[in-house]
């Protein structure tokens, strides 16, 4: 039998099919089991269906192709015989226009065959059948959309505990109802959580994890007891608390028991899929080239003993692995599982680099009243840029967070609400990313972090409002460098004072000025009316009793608001 080309939409079960009263549908043959599923309804009066069959249908017919003298049972011997070479998932037949019953021996060949078969009333129109299929595949796609959000978020949450690796570990084994476990560079388990599977499969988890790691990884500083905590009581990790410090082990030279189909190369995004036979042995596979530059697929997956097997390779680049066993492949696991192993990367990650560590310090000592300048040291740049971002489609999460700042080149991240701050060293100059507006300020000494935060809002305003995907903070020297700094601000504070106390005013009338005076560009930065802009502006007019169309006027608060 062919393997069915499946829609990016989950299976419906046959049984909730059945269990639409307005349909009244019902199995008068073949096996009754709850695990039988479908992935589409087409109908068709072909004799011979197969060339026009992709698998998991229910295949729909009214019997206009049975002729008169097919009551021997040969001809049905041979229709669901084809039906059931070519995937097809069960057999529903229409009772009217045609026959007034199902053929007795149509019902004899699908109890034969081990096809449901399924008597669609009169009443009941294959359109009709159609359409409660597809809104069963939207009812799952949005269960399955909401699990997988739920899970997200919750794995996000456990990434932010004191205990993250554990954490997450844990929530992933909550989520898919089975077990996670951390595996080092030598193949040691780390972490764990869940119940421990019985048998063969944790051997067999452990073997899909040398897949996806490299021959020879590098060697590795990240603790057992910085990840283990109390969800790994009981693995080998609480064993050999030292087998990291060494060289990682090789494997056998026979390699895995089961082959692995890979695509790509090492640097690209590839996925292997662990088969009893998809390959042979690596024995008999040609040498690589170097220890360290074999091909490796980013994920693979494999059933042992019934229970559903994957494993991930870690971005880290250090030889770390996730791998996962749950009773079953559930839609919406391997998401909820690639999620967890994304977060895994940045935190094993960050044990390697010991950055981690060094940001840990520097925020101690600001909390404890150092200044910015004495511990930017720790953070291993003089100079910085902060960057002000927003994503285009949908408000940001911690996931998307990390992600943008491993772009940018910065662990440095803050989720604000709908604006997501990054930290960046000068020396990485920030680049346009797809999906998101960003503001960047001016490269600053870290005691201008707080006026760089404000230049870096200004340029996400700007960038927002003009549709750039970047907008940096202008660096060229202007009127303020001709005047003391002093004087200037007491200018600025002496102008300006009618308005001072009312943050919606000078934000307002800063923006508008920014904006060449345009309403609606500037109740697009500000995120209110345009009418609501024409009364600001108004009233800071009165009170500063001024006029707002004259360019000198402009000019000369616009130099005061830049104080």
């Amino acid at each position: 039998m062919p393997d069915p080309s499946v829609p990016p939409t989950p299976p419906v079960p046959l049984a909730a099919l059945l269990a639409r009263e307005d349909l009244a549908l019902r199995q008068i043959a073949g096996p009754s089991d709850p695990a039988t599923v479908i992935h589409w309804a087409h109908t068709s009066e072909m004799a011979d269906p197969y060339p026009y069959l992709l698998g998991g249908e229910l295949l729909l017919t009214a019997g206009v192709h049975v002729p008169e003298a097919a009551g021997s049972g040969a001809y049905f011997d041979d229709y669901v015989s084809r039906i059931v070479a070519a995937g097809g998932a069960a057999l529903g037949f229409g009772v009217a226009p045609v026959h007034d019953t199902v053929p007795r021996a149509l019902v004899e060949a699908c109890d034969a065959y081990e096809l449901p078969l399924i008597e669609v009333p009169p009443r009941t129109t294959f359109s009709g059948v159609a359409r409660a299929v597809w809104q069963l595949m939207a009812q799952a796609r949005l269960a399955e959309l909401r699990r997988v959000t739920e899970a997200q978020q919750s794995l996000a949450a456990a990434a932010s505990r004191p205990d993250p690796v554990p954490s997450v570990l844990r929530q992933l084994a909550q989520r898919v109802s089975g077990w996670a476990v951390l595996y080092g560079p030598e193949g040691t388990e780390l972490a764990a959580s869940g119940r421990r599977p019985g048998g063969s499969v944790p051997g067999g988890l452990a073997e899909l994890a040398g897949v996806v790691r490299p021959v020879a990884a590098p060697g590795a500083g990240f603790s057992p007891s910085q990840a283990a905590g109390p969800a790994a009581s009981g693995s080998p990790a609480t064993e050999r608390p030292g087998a990291l410090a060494g060289a990682p082990k090789s494997r056998p030279a026979g390699g895995p028991a089961r082959g692995a189909e890979r695509t790509g190369s090492g640097s690209a995004a590839t996925t292997g899929r662990l088969t009893r036979s998809s390959v042979p042995p690596a024995v008999d596979a040609p040498p690589s080239p170097s220890p360290t530059s074999r091909p490796a697929p980013t994920s693979a997956t494999d059933t042992v003993a019934g229970t559903h097997l994957a494993a991930y390779a870690l971005g880290a680049g250090q030889g770390f692995v996730l791998g996962v066993a749950s009773p079953q492949g559930v839609p919406g696991d391997h998401t909820i599982a690639s999620v967890a192993a994304v977060l895994l990367s940045l935190l094993t990650g960050e044990q390697q680099s010991g950055s981690g560590a060094a940001r840990s310090s520097a925020l101690v000592r600001l909390l404890l009243g150092a200044q910015p300048e004495d511990v930017a040291v720790l953070l291993g740049a003089e100079r910085w840029v902060v960057v002000h971002a927003r994503p285009d489609a949908h408000a940001p999460d911690a996931v998307a967070a990390s992600a943008l700042g491993a772009a940018l080149g910065s662990p440095l991240v803050d989720l604000a609400q709908d604006v997501v701050r990054v930290l960046v060293p000068a020396d990485r100059e920030a680049q346009p990313q797809p999906g998101w507006t960003l503001g960047v300020s001016a490269p600053v000494s870290p005691s201008e972090w707080p006026a760089a935060d404000t230049q870096a809002a200004r340029a996400l305003a700007r960038a927002r409002v003009a549709r750039g995907g970047l907008v940096r903070h202008g660096a060229r020297p202007g009127l303020s460098a001709l005047v003391p700094h002093d004087e200037a601000e007491a200018h600025a504070r002496a102008l300006l004072a009618p308005i001072a106390d009312t943050p919606a005013l000078t934000d307002t009338l800063r923006t508008w000025l920014s904006l060449h005076g345009s309403w609606d560009r500037t109740a697009v930065a500000l995120a209110v009316h345009r009418n609501t802009v024409r009364q600001r502006v108004a009233r800071c007019a009165s009170l500063l009793d001024t006029d707002l169309d004259d360019p000198d006027v402009r000019m000369e608060l616009w130099f005061a608001l830049r104080q």
